[in-house]
């Protein structure tokens, strides 16, 4: 693959016909476009207005829906416009890496429907299922507000601006990108820092998916049929029927469907010991599956796979949302709990400031995100101008997902929030210790109730079932029993909810797994020019095993070991993937600077700023704080301290133990200290580049390709408008778009 041009400034992106300062031609409002979006504006203000205003009383779920919906409409249509049209000025008749380098395999133009079905697949994991969850301790407010303008100003554009960079410049990956437009010390530490990170995040979301499948026989079975189900729509799409988007996604979701209720079937048939694996057999077929995922054409399994899975994803959260509509279970938990000022809470340690922003994570802000974003997506996406629809639109749906997930934790009753969500060393293992536990955090239950709660989904127990998890699925169970069923689907409505988020999770592993091997090839491109062609056989096995064989190490030792492993690095996901942010904000707002348009780099700026005081803020007090359940080197203090005292301290049940916490303790401050080094190192060479672009403007030099004719036609949206409706007649093709047809003479 040839090495892009270097230019020294940027390209009127504007249509032919507009100066690089004038806005682009955008169609006005009709009055009855602008009597809808004051209807959505109404329906937000009020809902936020309830959300704020109650106080010690119950109020409706819905309010809390109508405030996300009313911001995330208004948000999409008028903010991201206003970042799509002025500040990047994303030009239609621009050919994309997907169009120019067209291989088949990592670049390849996808339908922008399947392409946004993967984009969303990949990026969202755990983080908006469960973070959500374990804030809500602090109660529904602060969360709530987080998630809907953190994602509005800060995750969004941070996912949008990555992708239109990185399309600019044929896909490359965050830290190269930070080498070529920082600099060679802030992109150095970039790439240390960004592909650390990454391994860190891919291990913990295995972790999360090993353990929700461990022993269940239905999860296993429907996730596994998801494979050969997106390979067939794979073929059928690039071989049987080319184009027939509508047609391939009735199939697959029809598939998919039949695989879940099948996966009911096989959990109460002969063959249910066969899909029973135990968490070491897990660990083998993810790290299987994740090289070939990584290898295989993008077309073949990862993008229909996705795509299939989203339909799944948004298709339930949707359905959870109908159902809180309809069901209008209420909030019990209090908008604010003490928790937040105290800082002392059961579910997590620390002040409502930084660790609510840390906890929440993808839901609003998330840096793993920018990995997609700078990873298959610009390699894939058709035209520039569905950055809008594919960034920030994913980021939206994703948002939502987090917006139900602190929903399902707050209609459940606070006594069995903390019980469920509160370790084992402080609620005890019996429903006695756990309920005078509870009681004493000021949120009564009685044991009757907890041992009834765990009845009614057929588990044993519910007690420190912590992660998230599991009280997402209680809340889930509630409320579509409480539409389809009543308490005697509960179970099952349970069940349904473990299986789904470890389907939600497994699509990041694979998606993250082939962003990681770009951003390897990419690295050792600056070694060995071979590198730089991703799809060089030699390149591609080599960089996937190594990213596969980097997290299946951490997550094979944290399986067989309970303090090893990922388990030792577990406690750096929140910061890590907050630190991430930052860097790929610094990249954006170096670049926005650098292209000259220093006028709009507020865009980035601001929540680069948020993000730097929040994640420095939480690092700082990881490494310095001196209370044991925050600070790591306090944490390994104690524990040496009851080591020279010949003491067993919990969690540990030994001495061998007791050097082990010490360990992980010592490991986890030196490693939040050392990414934390690495993005100052990278805000400082980003502050010193856009000086000098500030003040030097002609000495820049930027690595954005040059500019080539288009010869795609395809909406913008994932609904055409009436013109681009037309602009698909006159070039003979259908939604789907493609490569203009060459008129019959």
């Amino acid at each position: 693959m040839p090495e892009p041009e270097a230019t020294g400034t940027e390209r009127n992106t504007a249509s032919p016909g507009t100066t690089p300062d004038s806005p682009p031609p955008t169609g006005g409002l009709s009055p009855r476009s602008v009597a809808a979006w004051v209807l959505v504006a109404l329906i937000g203000a009020i809902g936020w207005g309830v959300l704020a205003l109650s106080r010690g009383e119950e109020i409706s779920a819905a309010w809390l829906l109508a405030a996300a919906l009313g911001s995330y409409a208004i948000g999409y249509r008028f903010y991201a416009r206003f970042i799509s049209d002025r500040v990047l000025k994303v030009d239609k008749t621009r050919a994309t890496p997907a169009e120019r380098l067209d291989n088949g395999v990592d670049f390849h133009p996808t339908d922008r429907r399947v392409l946004f079905g993967h984009h969303f697949a990949a990026v969202a994991g755990a983080g908006p299922l469960v973070g959500p969850v374990l804030a809500a301790q602090m109660g529904y407010l602060p969360g709530t507000i987080w998630i809907v303008a953190g994602v509005i100003f800060a995750g969004a554009v941070q996912d949008m601006v990555t992708l239109f960079f990185s399309t600019r410049r044929d896909g490359r990956s965050l830290g190269q990108m930070a080498r070529d437009e920082i600099g060679p010390v802030g992109g150095a530490a970039a790439l240390i820092a960004v592909f650390a990170i990454m391994i860190i995040l891919l291990a913990v979301l295995a972790l999360v998916i090993v353990n929700a499948l461990a022993h269940s026989p239905w999860g296993v079975f429907s996730i596994g049929m998801t494979i050969p189900i997106a390979l067939f729509m794979g073929v059928y799409l690039r071989v049987l029927r080319p184009g027939r988007v509508t047609e391939v996604s009735v199939i697959g979701v029809a598939l998919l469907l039949l695989a879940i209720v099948a996966g009911g079937w096989v959990a109460e048939s002969s063959f249910a010991s066969t899909f029973t694996l135990e968490k070491e057999t897990l660990v083998v077929w993810m790290i299987v599956y994740g090289f070939i995922a990584s290898v295989l054409p993008v077309w073949m399994l990862l993008a229909p796979r996705d795509y299939l899975s989203t339909f799944m994803k948004v298709g339930t959260i949707a359905l959870m949302a109908v159902g809180v509509v309809l069901a209008m279970p209420t909030l019990k938990m209090p908008a604010v709990t003490d928790f937040a000022a105290r800082g002392d809470g059961p579910v997590f340690a620390g002040s409502m400031f930084p660790f609510v922003f840390i906890t929440i994570a993808c839901g609003a802000l998330s840096g793993f995100h920018s990995l997609v974003s700078s990873g298959t997506t610009p390699k894939m996406i058709q035209k520039e101008t569905q950055v809008r629809v594919i960034g920030y639109g994913a980021m939206l749906t994703e948002s939502f997902v987090a917006v139900m997930a602190i929903i399902a934790a707050c209609i459940i009753e606070p006594g069995l929030f903390f019980a469920v969500n509160s370790p084992a060393g402080i609620v005890g293992t019996t429903v006695e210790t756990a309920s005078q536990a509870v009681t004493n955090f000021g949120f009564a239950i009685s044991p009757d109730a907890l041992a009834q709660a765990a009845k009614d989904v057929e588990e044993t127990s519910l007690l420190s079932r912590t992660g998230g998890a599991p009280t997402f699925a209680l809340g889930m169970s509630q409320i579509f029993s409480s539409v389809i069923g009543g308490a005697g689907m509960k179970a099952f409505w349970y069940h349904f909810a473990i299986m789904f988020e470890a389907l939600f999770i497994l699509t990041t592993v694979d998606a993250g797994t082939r962003v990681g091997r770009f951003m390897l090839q990419d690295t050792l491109g600056n070694v060995h020019k071979s590198f730089k062609d991703i799809s060089w056989k030699p390149g591609v096995w080599l960089a996937s095993a190594v990213v596969v064989g980097g997290w299946g190490y951490f997550l094979w030792v944290g399986v067989k070991d309970p303090l090893g492993g990922i388990n030792q690095l577990f406690p750096l996901f929140g910061i890590a993937n907050q630190l991430l942010a930052a860097v790929a904000l610094a990249v954006c707002t170096t670049l926005l600077v650098k292209s000259g348009r220093l006028k709009w780099a507020w865009v980035t700026g601001i929540p680069l700023a948020w993000d730097v005081a929040v994640t420095l803020t939480a690092s700082y007090q990881k490494i310095f704080s001196d209370d044991v359940k925050v600070g790591f080197f306090a944490q390994r203090d104690k524990y040496q301290t009851g080591i020279d005292a010949g003491k067993v301290l919990p969690p540990a049940k030994n001495m061998d133990e007791m050097h082990t916490v010490v360990t992980n303790a010592t490991v986890d401050g030196a490693l939040s200290a050392l990414f934390a080094l690495l993005v100052i190192v990278v805000l400082l060479d980003a502050g010193r580049t856009c000086f000098k672009a500030i003040s030097s403007p002609e000495s820049i030099r930027l690595s954005e390709v040059p500019w080539t004719e288009s010869k795609i036609v395809a909406p913008a949206g994932l609904i055409p408008t009436a013109e681009e409706r037309a602009e698909l007649a006159a070039s003979g093709l259908d939604s789907g778009g493609g490569r203009a047809k060459e008129p019959v003479a």
